[in-house]
This record gives structure tokens, C-alpha cells and sequence, in this order.
């Protein structure tokens, strides 16, 4: 399946994969920090923005998917779920680098993995799924910016971009809460020989940034930077800084 990409800029290519919920949009203000130096492509993930939904559910699908719609060989760049389909691509070789926003191997807690979110919290919003899909993705957007620097102008970004193309569809939702409460990548990350770059912030309620340690534990020889003062969206709320921590790897 093909998916919508949306092209900009020029230089080596760097593909650009949204969260849970989003669409390409959310990317557009961070684009002149990227355009001078990079060839950006902006996917929308199956059955958000305008890309078509078949029925895909699983990591291995999405990921596919994506890869079928951009040139081989990039950089990948996911945010948050997005970050997840961007490991699995530097697993399979599909990706030359990797820089991983506000993401994590495993997004629900476990006895050896604290630093993720309580099971608890993505079961609520599948549940609200089914009642009120709209005011769902609204709190959760709410969610992400909680506790950041800057989290009223952050939210208000996050909301101009998923109105641009509207919510994401029920089913598409559904699939991606569920890769978000059942993914474990961890045993995947020592396979990985491209190179990873982490980015999370210091305020970050759906990543903790306690996950930094544990990340160079797991992968001693990546670069892992913290930005103190940002939340779950630090492209819109630090962008300046995401883009510096991005020199040198076009």
C-alpha cells in the first residue's frame, strides 16, 4: 500500500513519521529548520491525514507500509509511536540512521521496565475510543504537552495540525493504542547497527526521562540527549534545539 507523503526541501533524505493520532502536519512549522539541508518526506501512517486504510495493524504492516512509500536508504525520524516504526525500519535495514523523538522500546510499564506509561492509561483511551473519538485525541494531545515549557503554545500547534486533516480513523486509532500497549523492541535494539539518536525531554509525562539511563544501558555506544525543560512534542516547543542536535548527521 502507498501512503501519502507530502516532498520539501533539499539534500539527503530524511523521512518523517508522526504519533499517535497526528498527521504529516504536525511537522510544518519545524520544515525551515530541516529544508536548507534535508530532503524532507512527511508520511501520514495508515488511515491518518489522507493516507488510505486497509486494514493494517500490525508493526510489521505500518512499517511496510511506510518504507514502500519513501526513498530507500534515508534517515528515519519518528516521534513518539512513530519512533517505534523508525526501530523496526533500522532493524530490517530499511533506514541509514535512526533519530528517535520522545520515544521509547516499550511504552507500557513492566517489573524490568518502569520507565514507560501504566497499562492502565492507554486501556482508558481505547476504551473512550468507542464513546468519543474526538474528545479522546483531544485529551490525549492535552496529555502530551502536560509539564513542558511553553505546553499552551505547544498544544495549540498539536491541535492546528490535526485539524488540517482531521481525526485519524477508528479503526486506524484503535490499531495504533494497540502497537502503543503491546510493542516491546528491546530485544530488537541489540540487532540494530545503524545508527540511533534519542531525543527526550526533561517534562516528558508519556516517556520519562528516567528512560535516558536506561536506554545507554541497553545501547552504550548511542547518543542519547535530554532537552530539560521540554515536554512530548519538543520539535514544536524546542525546535531550534532539535535542530542542532540533527547537524551533521545530513
Amino acid at each position: 500500500m502507498t501512503l501519502a507523503v507530502a516532498h520539501s526541501g533539499a539534500g539527503a533524505d530524511l523521512v518523517l513519521i508522526h504519533g499517535w493520532g497526528m498527521n504529516a502536519a504536525v511537522w510544518r512549522e519545524w520544515l525551515p529548520h530541516l529544508e536548507p539541508h534535508w530532503r524532507v518526506h512527511r508520511v501520514d501512517l495508515p488511515g491518518h491525514g489522507v493516507s488510505p486504510w486497509s486494514g493494517e495493524t500490525s508493526l510489521d504492516e505500518w512499517c511496510a507500509a511506510v518504507a514502500d512509500s519513501v526513498p530507500e536508504g534515508a534517515l528515519w525520524l519518528g516521534w513518539s509511536l512513530g519512533g517505534q516504526l523508525a526501530l523496526e525500519a533500522a532493524r530490517r535495514g530499511w533506514a541509514r540512521a535512526v533519530v528517535a523523538v520522545a520515544a521509547n522500546p516499550r511504552f507500557v510499564q513492566a517489573p524490568d521496565w518502569p520507565w514507560a506509561m501504566e497499562l492502565g492509561v492507554l486501556d482508558r483511551f481505547a476504551a473512550e475510543l468507542r464513546t468519543d473519538l474526538d474528545a479522546t485525541v483531544r485529551r490525549f494531545l492535552a496529555l502530551q504537552v502536560q509539564g513542558g515549557a511553553a505546553a499552551g503554545a505547544t498544544l495549540r500547534r498539536l491541535r492546528r495540525a490535526l485539524a488540517q486533516a482531521g481525526v485519524a480513523r477508528p479503526e486506524a486509532l484503535e490499531a495504533g493504542l494497540e502497537l502503543l500497549k503491546t510493542v516491546d523492541l528491546r530485544p530488537a535494539l541489540p540487532q540494530i547497527e545503524v545508527p540511533l539518536v534519542w531525543i527526550l525531554g526533561g517534562r516528558d509525562r508519556l516517556v520519562p526521562p528516567a528512560l535516558a539511563p536506561a536506554l545507554a544501558r541497553l545501547r552504550p555506544n548511542d547518543a542519547v540527549h535530554l532537552l530539560p525543560e521540554a515536554g512530548h512534542a519538543p520539535f514544536l516547543s524546542h525546535a531550534m534545539a532539535m535542530a542542532a542536535l540533527m547537524e551533521g548527521m545530513a
